[in-house]
């Protein structure tokens, strides 16, 4: 079998089995305005689906209301059930599997001081919260053992609700600066205890999460996990996101999807290209903060180059047998091509697909070899408008008004 042939057949993770090797990785949709579970959600994730993709991922799931990183994201709770539901019963309709990405925020949240109930947002270590200069949270605080224990909960809880909700998969983040890694990441755990230190004891809560939603879904549900093989220039090395990979393998999980860098200390590691250079003043803090910190950090303008993640995701993929998704910058047969003939069992795209919904089922008939994405990051900066996540070269955005209606309404 060719490996463009491979990548269009069924791939078993778990105890689920896809149509298909083709992912839609997690992507912020901004498409949940005031937490609501939208419309214009679940036609954006049935498009996915009609378009080909063996799976689609429904982009943070906070496990809470306090787990948000802003109000506009959804929570897995008994009052999104329903409308969850009406998300997965479009994706199943087309014969797709729907994935819920399952986050906590930690000290990574834009919530104000009326909106966050705790008095500072917990994370790995206490100090100074430089996320939080953008919303008057300058203080975080490092989490106790009952609270780490209720957290644990949070995700095991949020997993069931997923269940419940018809999703076929939930990913636990562990990447980008959210709760998960500021414990892996010693640039944000500081800690001296059993939960801090070597890279075995960074990655030791996010373990026992893991161990605890495999026990709790792991028969009915793929449990997969995505997470920063390195973050960037500073802190985390491949050598740890090896360690990293072990770790979740000898905890039983069933697939890893390999990303890379934070939010926002190391965009470029994440994106594999700059964000653009906007003449007007982005609305949404994380994208001020992340392009301000860029500007200080990062080369003038990253060139993007197709799988530019593949020397790192090799090392990672030399050292584990489990199930591997490649993620970062497919946008071709021929990057298809090279990531399944390199060994990864997946490909996760994210911008490709927002650029056009149809571009598996194009490169399956061969009406396409090549995406038409830019890797420009203008959907990046489109995230938090009215309308949601959206290519600015194809136009291809949803009437924002279905961004405000429930999606069992």
């Amino acid at each position: 079998m060719s490996a463009s042939e491979q990548a269009f057949s069924p791939l078993a993770i778990g105890p689920l089995t896809l149509r298909n090797r083709f992912i839609k990785a997690a992507t912020n949709e901004g498409m949940a305005k005031g937490g609501i579970v939208s419309k214009g959600l679940a036609q954006f994730h049935e498009n996915i689906a009609a378009g080909g993709s063996g799976m689609t991922t429904v982009a943070y799931c906070a496990t809470s209301l306090d787990g948000r990183t802003f109000v506009d994201q959804a929570v897995l709770n008994t009052d999104s059930l329903a409308d969850f539901r009406a998300l997965t019963d479009g994706v199943h309709k087309h014969g797709a599997a729907a994935c819920a990405q399952v986050t906590h925020a930690g000290s990574f949240t834009f919530l104000d001081k009326n909106t966050l109930k705790t008095k500072r947002p917990l994370s790995s270590s206490g100090g100074f919260n430089k996320v939080g200069v953008m919303s008057g949270r300058y203080l975080k605080k490092a989490m106790t053992e009952d609270e780490m224990e209720a957290i644990a909960t949070e995700f095991v809880e949020a997993s069931k609700l997923a269940r419940e909700a018809g999703f076929d998969a939930v990913e636990l983040h562990m990447g980008h600066g959210y709760l998960l890694s500021q414990f892996i990441s010693p640039l944000l755990n500081k800690r001296r205890d059993a939960f801090g230190g070597s890279i075995e004891k960074r990655v030791e809560f996010p373990a026992q999460v893991l161990r605890r939603v495999l026990d709790a879904v792991g028969n009915d549900l793929a449990v997969i996990v995505k997470y920063s093989m390195t973050d960037g220039p500073k802190g985390n090395t491949i050598e740890d996101g090896v360690q990293v990979a072990r770790r979740l393998q000898a905890e039983g999980a069933h697939m890893a999807v390999l990303s890379n860098g934070l939010n926002v200390e190391s965009i470029s590691a994440l994106f594999g290209s700059s964000l653009p250079k906007t003449g007007a003043k982005p609305s949404n803090p994380i994208i001020r903060l992340g392009m301000f910190i860029q500007s200080l950090t990062e080369p003038p303008e990253v060139q993007f180059r197709e799988n530019y993640l593949r020397e790192l995701s090799l090392r990672v993929r030399k050292a584990v047998d489990m199930p591997l998704a490649y993620l970062g910058g497919v946008q071709s047969r021929e990057g298809v091509e090279q990531a399944i003939g390199d060994g990864f069992d997946a490909i996760a795209m994210a911008r490709s697909l927002v650029f056009d919904a149809n571009f598996v089922n194009k490169l399956r008939s061969g009406a396409t070899e090549r995406s038409g994405c830019t890797a420009c990051n203008q959907c990046v900066t489109m995230m938090y408008t009215p309308g949601g996540t959206s290519c600015v070269l194809t136009a291809n955005g949803l009437e924002p008004e279905l961004n405000t209606q429930r999606a069992s309404a």
